[in-house]
């Protein structure tokens, strides 16, 4: 296979560094890109912060200027918070929003000239099953997700006459320290009768018996090599069985089993 330039975002932890190390063992030329100031020894790492405009450009413009082009982008950066949404401040909503959601805007907006000036490229977007099926006291974090696919279905289409295809990929439950970083705010538990705390307990159990971080890396590695891609992947046989099912059962019967689980 020909050596791409590869751009992975949040590339230095969880499923991010598996993305990274596995594309740069298959011999393509690896960049990561997050807040973090160092990266693995073996990748070149780039210290940005996806939520300004300056530091997205001025991260991409190096990659220009060392390889010349850009052909895959693995847009994996993201947080997570949870809390009831009377008591979740609209600056915390935004600060999810704008890293999860507007981060990878950023970069993409910064790459999307040049792949069509270059003729091509390829765009992966990392959203969440909880994008498909919105978790309750995860509320902005399913939103940010729900944007994702939403976003990468148009762009995709608006962009395929250049050569550039872009798809979502909507992993399931993952064990990586992305559970220990959650924002919990439990502020009104007892107003909700103990309701938030439980059902941040029980997503935090599941996401403990998940899936690895290098399985979901690999699966996340093999759609962004395909030659064509899908608009949407979802990664775990299981969690393809929980989407489709969503799609075919009445949305409001979906809606309720979800609050059984999630909002007891």
């Amino acid at each position: 296979m020909e050596q791409l330039i590869c751009l992975v975002t949040g590339g230095t932890s969880g499923i991010g560094r598996e993305i990274a190390c596995r594309l740069s063992q298959m011999g393509h030329r690896v960049y990561t890109l997050s807040r973090r100031p160092n990266g693995s020894d073996s990748i070149p790492h780039l210290s940005a912060d996806l939520t300004d405009d300056a530091q997205v450009t001025a991260a991409i413009d190096q990659i220009y200027a060392a390889e010349g082009r850009l052909d895959l982008v693995v847009n994996n950066a993201g947080f997570g918070i949870s809390g009831a949404v009377e008591f979740t401040s609209s600056e915390e909503a935004l600060r999810q929003l704008d890293l999860n959601f507007f981060g990878m805007v950023r970069v993409n907006r910064a790459v999307l000239s040049r792949m069509r000036e270059q003729g091509g490229g390829r765009i992966v977007n990392v959203s969440s099953v909880a994008g498909m099926i919105p978790i309750p006291f995860q509320t902005y974090y399913s939103a940010s997700k729900a944007a994702i696919n939403a976003y990468s279905l148009a762009l995709a289409n608006e962009v395929r006459p250049f050569g550039i295809s872009v798809c979502g990929v909507a992993p399931g439950d993952v064990k990586t320290d992305f559970t220990a970083s959650r924002s919990k705010n439990h502020q009104g538990d007892d107003l909700y009768g103990g309701r938030i705390s439980r059902s941040v307990a029980g997503m935090e159990k599941d996401e403990e018996k998940g899936m690895s971080a290098q399985k979901v890396g690999k699966a996340i590695c093999g759609i962004a090599l395909k030659r064509k891609v899908r608009p949407i992947y979802v990664i775990g046989g299981s969690y393809r069985l929980l989407c489709v099912l969503a799609k075919i059962l009445p949305l409001g019967l979906t809606n309720r089993i979800v609050g059984r689980l999630y909002a007891r």
